[in-house]
């Protein structure tokens, strides 16, 4: 099944573990602690509000607007998740933040040029992807399936997908730093 049928398919719950998901698997981008969206899975797990945990996540990145477009993107996920946790509200984040997510890995995939599209491999042609982009869409995927096989029983599962994610990209940050600051490269 395509990433836009998992998508179109899923509840609020499943919808909501995606985004969160996305935007935790992007968040070295923006400095942010690892453990700084853990409250909105905590909320996530137990059904509960999570609009408060998300201004505290919110605030705790400040109002500044990064010039890198790729931590652009990944505050942007932020920004707009929903404060209110239903189907209608977090359906078009979760979309969004999959998208987002997809063009972040492409755009620091140094393999693969910058103007590709984010959106490439949602819908099922997976060929030709470059590794950290197919990578991504996966665990995208496995986020989603795990939601609707397992209900909330998925989420310390989802968890551990994103946090391998985040370490994948954390890696990718790292060396990209690395050659910028590097002279004559």
């Amino acid at each position: 099944m395509s990433l836009v049928d998992l998508i179109a398919q899923a509840d609020e719950r499943g919808l909501a573990a995606s985004g969160l998901a996305c935007l935790d698997r992007c968040l070295p981008l923006l400095g942010g602690d690892d453990e700084l969206l853990r409250p909105l899975w905590a909320r996530l797990a137990d059904g509960s509000d999570w609009a408060g945990e998300l201004t505290g996540a919110r605030a705790a990145l400040g109002p500044a607007e990064p010039s890198d477009e790729a931590a652009r993107l990944a505050l942007r996920m932020l920004r707009s998740a929903p404060a209110e946790r239903t189907a209608d509200a977090v359906r078009p984040w979760a979309d969004a933040c999959s998208v987002a997510a997809l063009r972040i890995h492409r755009l620091l995939d140094p393999a693969t040029p910058a103007t590709d599209d984010g959106d490439a491999g949602r819908a099922g042609d997976t060929a030709d992807l470059p590794p950290l982009v197919a990578a991504e869409l996966r665990r995208q995927a496995a986020v989603l399936e795990l939601l609707a096989g397992h209900g909330a029983q998925g989420l310390r599962r989802a968890l551990e997908v994103s946090v391998e994610g985040r370490r994948v990209l954390r890696a990718v940050v790292s060396r990209r730093a690395r050659s910028a600051a590097e002279p004559g490269v």
